[in-house]
């Protein structure tokens, strides 16, 4: 049985779009369960026999500071169903609330393991080849330093290997062009770390990406600092949004707008659906001891619902195993990465 513990107060809408969904995931997942945590009074109508109410007295609104959220608010919705991945009472927890609080929370109660600076925030993004390219970070870390973006790698290829089922994910770190002798400081040294950590055999690393190459699915994982990767995020999140509306205004025009618009609608509705961020809603914070997922502030049921499907995915397959065993494996290259440590020279290449 897999539990989910399910911030319900969390978001813009709160119990009125968590509650059917989690409804809609217990009825479709006959192995898990859910702690419903929040305001009781909130969630007294809802009722099934694999979901339990733990009650929690305070809420975290979207507009709180971390200090807020951390300190005075002790009780809240969002630390309590933290606090069951802790306990071990659920093997996952998912909130829809405050980003940076949410952040702060479970780093400070899940703590990271050995190796691990910062949790990195990783979600996927669909591709021109029919899947979906995993990007970290995507908010968590606005400030990386090279050694960040290697661990950010070393996250993102645990988590496609487990959800993915996919080894040995190729990993690309976003550029402004393909060349090792392009872009900033930072990203030359990350791209030197890469290439040493793929020469010792612990990641796959493709070399330099650019924008594009995210949509194209040139590699599995995309690894950036917060401040590119949430730009990349909202983006996508707005193609949808801009075909939707493309959609709404050309069968609002004359005759012969409508015709074309109504026999290019099932090329557009099913490129909207590809793009719908919706349907890859559920963002991982990696680099946890505990799996705590994200899931945007203003989803709906669906969206919601496949934010619980994700967190499901990940408990199921055990995700936070897989990426300890990630980490162990390349503890001594990210021993050698920490700032101020002596590192090793780089393999030859025999090519």
């Amino acid at each position: 049985m897999i539990t989910l513990a399910v911030d319900c107060m969390g978001g813009d809408h709160g119990p009125s779009v968590t509650l059917p969904a989690c409804r809609q995931f217990l009825d479709t997942h006959p192995d898990a369960a859910v702690l419903l945590v929040g305001l009781p009074d909130r969630l007294a109508s809802f009722a099934h026999p694999r979901a339990r109410v733990v009650p929690a007295t305070e809420v975290v609104g979207m507009d709180d500071t971390i200090e807020v959220a951390l300190r005075k608010k002790k009780d809240s919705s969002m630390r309590v169903a933290i606090q069951q991945v802790k306990d071990g009472a659920a093997q996952a927890a998912l909130s829809a609330g405050n980003t940076g609080a949410l952040m702060a929370i479970a780093r400070y109660l899940l703590k990271t393991p050995d190796g691990i600076d910062r949790p990195a925030i990783a979600t996927q993004i669909p591709n021109a080849r029919g899947g979906a390219t995993t990007v970290l970070d995507l908010g968590a870390n606005v400030d990386c330093s090279a050694e960040h973006l290697l661990q950010f790698a070393v996250l993102g290829s645990a988590l496609v290997s487990v959800l993915a089922g996919n080894e040995s994910p190729s990993v690309g770190l976003l550029n402004i062009g393909e060349e090792a002798i392009k872009g900033s400081e930072v990203i030359k040294q990350a791209g030197e770390l890469l290439r040493r950590a793929a020469s010792e055999g612990d990641l796959n690393f493709h070399g330099n990406v650019e924008g594009n190459d995210i949509f194209k699915g040139s590699t599995d994982i995309v690894v950036c600092d917060g401040f590119v990767g949430n730009v990349a995020l909202k983006a996508t999140e707005g193609v949808a949004t801009m075909i939707g509306g493309f959609m709404r205004e050309e069968f609002s025009r004359n005759l012969l707008t409508r015709l074309l618009a109504l026999a290019a609608s099932p090329v557009l509705k099913a490129f909207k659906r590809r793009m719908d961020h919706r349907r890859y809603n559920g963002a991982a914070l990696l680099g946890l001891r505990g799996l705590v997922f994200k899931s945007h502030g203003s989803a709906d049921a669906f969206a919601f619902g496949c934010a619980l499907g994700r967190a499901y995915d990940a408990a199921s397959h055990n995700l936070l195993d897989r990426v300890q065993a990630r980490i162990a494996h390349a503890a001594p290259l990210l021993a050698h990465a920490e700032p101020g440590s002596q590192a090793p020279a780089p393999t030859p290449n025999p090519r």
